[in-house]
């Protein structure tokens, strides 16, 4: 049996969570599915441009892990862009008991570590649950 996956950090969740190519209608087509780790992978990487270390650190892994996360990752957009495949990206894991929340203000994505409690406030910007900064 296989270890079960340890928590990961998102920073961000997708803007849009479904790409496919103009002109083929849905029902057409093949479909890649990226996890939410993967997502964030590449925007790590790829976008803001961090280093594997630095990366893993920011989402709470190992760089082995993260190394393998984003290789993946790499490989599943490549295969959608290069054979005309739809890409759905899929997010928060839905076995964590309604522990995961998403910041409406910062957009950030985060596992809460006591089930069945909701957080105060967002970890990164701090703001309350309708995404307004808490009062000074």
């Amino acid at each position: 049996m296989a270890r079960p996956k340890c928590p990961r950090r998102v920073g961000a969740a997708p803007v849009a969570t479904y790409y496919k190519p103009r002109g083929i209608p849905l029902s057409a087509l093949d479909e890649v599915v990226l996890e939410l780790d993967e997502f964030e992978a590449l925007r790590l990487a790829d976008l803001e441009g961090m280093y594997q270390q630095q990366a893993s650190e920011a989402m709470g892994v190992s760089r082995q892990t993260f190394a393998r996360v984003v290789e993946v990752a790499r490989r599943k957009v490549a295969d959608a862009l290069v054979h005309g495949k739809a890409l759905r990206i899929e997010g928060l894991d839905p076995n964590a008991d309604g522990r995961n929340f998403h910041c409406p203000r910062c957009r950030d994505v985060w596992t809460h570590a006591t089930p069945g409690e909701a957080p105060e406030a967002c970890p990164r910007c701090e703001s309350d649950a309708e995404g307004d900064p808490p009062p000074d």
